[in-house]
């Protein structure tokens, strides 16, 4: 871990990501005292591209390393209204041993959208309708699915859908609404939400500087019991895939930026160990989920608010990679 005032004297460093901000080892829903920590250098990602337009995806190539590891995956539904942000795998999600991949889209002023993908044949299933929010993450276990609920001054906010309800609205015609259970439960941070197990992950984004996320135990009910520590995560975060050992980062901020993909030891609370290892990405990273044995990243940039703003690398699917191969990075 590395201090906000090391972070700023580290900016103009070339292939370095700028990182910072301490972790509290205090567990609260709203958020603690920072505490500066001096550590190592900044960590840096493996840039080296072509400089040529990439094969599979609009725009100049992000670097070799993504090159080689990822391909084209689904088509995002619902570009011209809604902005694509998390995603989550619904393993036997119509009790027919069918999987899903169910993506978060918002749309200012509007409702949000979870929107069902068949990960084999990339066919959209459904769409159905929450209350309005950035949706930002979304994490499926213990038969419950659990969104980014509204921000507020304190801290973010989950909701918790219920699956066995969720499965009829999906399978209709339409884009049916749906409620969330009971009211949404205060955490420090869901800007991205995971899940491995009956263990919940939330974290804040932060574009400035290193932030952190919390570990939840998942009950029957839904309810979220939090768990003691906090586990730093990198500037930026947009998405994370939690396996047995790893945890693997999207992170990402505007759009002509590169994105970077962080692989780490599972489990890691300091992000300066020596098993993190770094990459760029096309522009605009959000959520990555995992299905099968493969790895699905997906993009905000296709989004019709971001077509407009000519990104650096504009793509409409998602891609994905061998989780093994990812992992192994």
């Amino acid at each position: 871990m590395k201090s906000l005032s090391q972070e700023a004297r580290l900016v103009a460093i070339s292939g370095a990501l700028v990182l910072g901000l301490g972790i509290a080892t205090a567990v609260a829903t709203a958020a603690p005292a920072e505490r500066h920590v001096a550590q190592a250098a900044a960590i840096s990602c493996e840039a080296r591209s072509s400089g040529n337009n990439a094969a599979f995806y609009n725009g100049k190539s992000a670097s070799f390393v993504y090159d080689r590891m990822f391909s084209r995956g689904p088509m995002l539904p619902g570009l011209a209204t809604h902005t694509p942000q998390g995603i989550a795998t619904w393993h036997n999600w119509n009790g027919s041993g069918n999987d899903l991949l169910v993506v978060t889209s918002y749309r200012n002023g509007a409702n949000a959208w979870l929107i069902g993908i068949d990960p084999s044949s990339g066919r959209h299933v459904g769409t159905v309708a929450i209350a309005p929010t950035h949706a930002g993450g979304i994490a499926i276990t213990k038969g419950w699915a659990f969104v980014q609920g509204k921000n507020s001054p304190t801290g973010h906010t989950i909701r918790k859908y219920r699956l066995s309800t969720l499965r009829t609205r999906m399978a209709r015609a339409g884009t049916p609404y749906f409620k969330q259970t009971g009211t949404a439960r205060k955490v420090y941070g869901a800007s991205f939400i995971a899940s491995y197990g009956d263990n919940l992950y939330a974290g804040r984004f932060n574009q400035r500087g290193r932030d952190r996320m919390y570990r939840y135990k998942v009950a029957n009910n839904g309810a979220l019991a939090t768990q003691p520590g906090a586990y730093e995560v990198p500037m930026k975060a947009q998405g994370l895939l939690v396996t047995a050992n790893r945890f693997i980062y999207s992170t990402s901020f505007g759009n002509d930026n590169r994105s970077n993909i962080y692989v780490m030891n599972g489990g890691a609370r300091d992000i300066d160990n020596a098993s993190t290892r770094c990459f760029r990405a096309p522009s605009m990273t959000e959520g990555i989920t995992e299905h099968r044995g493969t790895a699905y990243l997906v993009y905000e940039s296709g989004a019709a608010q971001y077509v407009a703003k000519d990104p650096r690398n504009l793509i409409r699917r998602m891609h994905k990679a061998n989780l093994a191969t990812l992992a192994a990075y």
